[in-house]
């Protein structure tokens, strides 16, 4: 299951309700992404 974030209001949304139309139940938009996960680059010496 992939979960996406409107650009809009934030809200999480998941791929199940986006079947036909790419929109955000919650406020109507039409950008949505997919939030990536921040890394932690571990510095050696």
């Amino acid at each position: 299951m992939v979960t996406y974030r409107c650009f809009n209001c934030n809200k999480e949304i998941e791929d199940t309700t986006l079947r036909k139309k790419v929109l955000c139940r919650y406020c109507g938009s039409k950008i949505l992404f997919k939030p990536r996960q921040t890394l932690t680059k571990v510095v050696g010496r």
